[in-house]
């Protein structure tokens, strides 16, 4: 015999689902979420040994977003995370910039460009490259359209725009840091 469709009978059916489903949930994030931390903060790390000279420990600081790497007792540089919105959503980068002020290296952690054209950010040597070693001093952090010194990435101007804020934002962040 067929149960009796009611409200009574809906409403349980449903609530009984919906727990079943958040327990199937709540199992699985149990299970994932060790190990996607754990890949979280190896990513991290390499992008921090990336983006700096060698050292020999990095500590967080979680309100301003940096790391400050040390080898004893001497500074080595900050590695600084910078997220701004680049042309297909938030672009995110790792900074490192050495104590005099001058970026090491950088690194991006994430980004939704569009492939074949903004997501070059992360493989066009042309366009990586530039970036080592670049002095603020000496020359101007912006792309060349726009009067600056950055080569923007062909068909993707937001993007290096982007990718030159999220520079120039983590110049910021280090300004602040060393006048503390």
């Amino acid at each position: 015999m067929a149960a009796k469709s009611n409200l009574t009978n809906m409403v349980l059916v449903l609530g009984i689902t919906c727990l079943v489903c958040s327990a199937v949930l709540g199992g699985a994030y149990a299970i994932t979420k060790d190990p996607i931390d754990a890949a979280a903060a190896e990513k991290t790390n390499r992008a921090i040994a990336q983006v700096l000279p060698h050292f020999a420990e990095a500590s967080y600081n979680e309100e301003g977003h940096y790391y400050t790497a040390t080898d004893g007792d001497a500074l080595v540089g900050y590695a600084i995370e910078s997220t701004v919105v680049g042309f297909g959503g938030d672009l995110s980068l790792m900074v490192g910039i050495t104590p005099d002020g001058v970026v090491y290296n950088t690194s991006v952690l994430s980004h939704s460009e569009t492939p074949g054209l903004g997501a070059k950010c992360t493989t066009d040597p042309k366009f990586v490259s530039q970036w080592k070693g670049f002095n603020p001093a000496v020359k101007k952090l912006s792309v060349k359209k726009d009067g600056g010194d950055v080569d923007a990435i062909t068909a993707s101007t937001i993007t290096s725009r982007a990718y030159a804020q999220a520079v120039s934002n983590a110049l910021e962040t280090f300004k602040a840091l060393s006048h503390e």
